[in-house]
């Protein structure tokens, strides 16, 4: 792991794949084949450290300690696994690399008996580029020269859920969600200690600059949201030889999409697999996601981190650290950076069987009335004919007023305008209404 540029690559750590259980069991003089090689069980290991990188950090590549008997193979288990480990850090990123930055990746042959060095690297942009050769070299003091980049952002991010949603699609909507939010995030103008300043000029001088981008609001029907709200504390690390603005801004920004988007996804598999009690669709869900905790490496200023759960004890947390770091991390260069972070769920109601029951009423109560009012026509009609006086225009009765009232349509606000239109029964000018 480390960060990359134009020029060279830096490399913090070469991070050991933790063994399986049943390796760890078996004879550690054992010295496994090549085939023996698990390949799902590195790239989930990758997976899992990228989580664990804060902003300008990267898996850079894989690197093998093998006996000199398998050399002659080695080549092309490190390219596969150069390729998947790559596809499998890549797939779940919110963001994209730019096209100034460099593709390439690092496979690295590490002899177990001559400790001869063996450095090529592969363009992860064509799955068919052949191997570069490449220098590997030591450089003391090096964990040293980085610099910390900390921001904390509010968020209140409102993710709409439409009616036809249902709960497994939950993550797919919050991830699509948060591919939104992340290209406001990539657009938006960063200061640096206060003062916008130019992207090429170097991140400790510079004049300031005004920026007005505006973002579009955007409206969308949705009987349902995703609410995440809190302060997300985000830490970001670039090497120390003449660091550009922009490189400084990019990897903030990067952090903050990584740890937001890390989070939801923590959460959900947390749920999955905990199974937590069924609850009804319609039932407002409230849940806390992770603290993020930071840790320091040995011999770097540079720190890693986790996540943690309220459950969860700091001996828990920092014994993961020690399994996928390869490396022991006191309790006391732990620390969780910030305070609670929420996820509202308030699902899509389904009002289907309430819709139909409303309908249903007022299609009954409507029946009813136009019966009562044909009877009541009829009887006018009779009247009219036997040289009845003039009638007036009257108010509907109570009962038609209540009725008018329940149905809320617009044949009802129509009839209660016009009771002629309604066929109102008329009564005598010396009757009063009562209501």
């Amino acid at each position: 792991m480390g960060n990359c540029s134009p020029q060279r690559d830096y490399v913090i750590l070469a991070i050991r794949t933790p063994p399986r259980e049943e390796q760890n069991e078996s004879n550690k003089n054992y010295h496994p084949k090549l085939a023996d090689v698990d390949e799902e069980w590195v790239t989930a290991h990758a997976s899992q450290l990228s989580r664990m990188l804060p902003g300008g950090l990267l898996v850079l590549g894989v690197f093998i300690v093998a006996a000199p008997e398998l050399a002659k193979d080695i080549q092309n288990a490190l390219r596969k696994l150069v390729f998947s480990v790559e596809k499998s850090v890549v797939k779940k990123r919110l963001w994209n690399f730019t096209e100034e930055e460099v593709s390439d990746r690092v496979a690295l042959h590490i002899c177990s008996a001559t400790k001869k060095i063996l450095c090529r690297t592969y363009d992860m942009q064509d799955p068919k580029s052949s191997p570069k050769p490449a220098d590997w070299k030591y450089q003391s003091g090096l964990s040293a020269f980085w610099l910390s980049l900390e921001c904390t952002i509010n968020v209140n991010i409102h993710i709409p859920l439409s009616a036809t949603s249902v709960s497994y699609e939950l993550e797919k909507n919050t991830r699509n969600g948060l591919t939104r939010w992340a290209k406001q995030i990539e657009e938006g103008v960063f200061l640096i200690n206060g003062q916008a300043k130019e992207d090429d000029t170097e991140l400790l001088e510079g004049q300031s600059q005004s920026s007005s981008h505006r973002s579009a609001a955007m409206v969308q029907v949705c009987s349902g949201s995703i609410n995440l709200k809190g302060a997300v504390k985000c830490r970001a690390y670039i090497h120390n030889n003449k660091p550009k603005v922009k490189d400084a801004i990019q990897a903030l920004k990067r952090d903050i999409i990584n740890t937001l988007s890390d989070r939801c996804e923590i959460l959900f598999e947390d749920l999955l697999i905990n199974e937590a009690p069924a609850k009804k669709n319609s039932e407002r869900e409230f849940h806390a996601l992770p603290h993020r905790v930071f840790a320091s490496i040995a011999g770097s200023n540079v720190m890693l981190c986790d996540y943690k759960f309220g459950d969860e004890t700091a001996g828990e947390i920092q014994e993961r650290f020690t399994e996928m770091l390869d490396q022991v991390v006191h309790g006391e260069a732990m620390h969780i950076a910030e305070e609670i972070n929420t996820v509202d769920i308030n699902p899509p109601v389904d009002n289907t069987d309430d819709m139909q029951q409303i309908q249903l009423t007022k299609a009954t109560l409507l029946s009813k009335l136009q019966q009562n009012m044909a009877c009541a026509s009829s009887g006018v009609a009779r009247r009219s004919e036997q040289g009845q006086r003039t009638l007036k225009k009257v108010p509907p009765t109570y009962t038609q007023r209540v009725a008018l009232r329940v149905l809320g349509s617009t044949e009802g606000q129509n009839a209660a305008k016009d009771p002629e239109r309604m066929k109102a029964p008329a009564e005598p000018e010396t009757r009063s209404t009562t209501g």
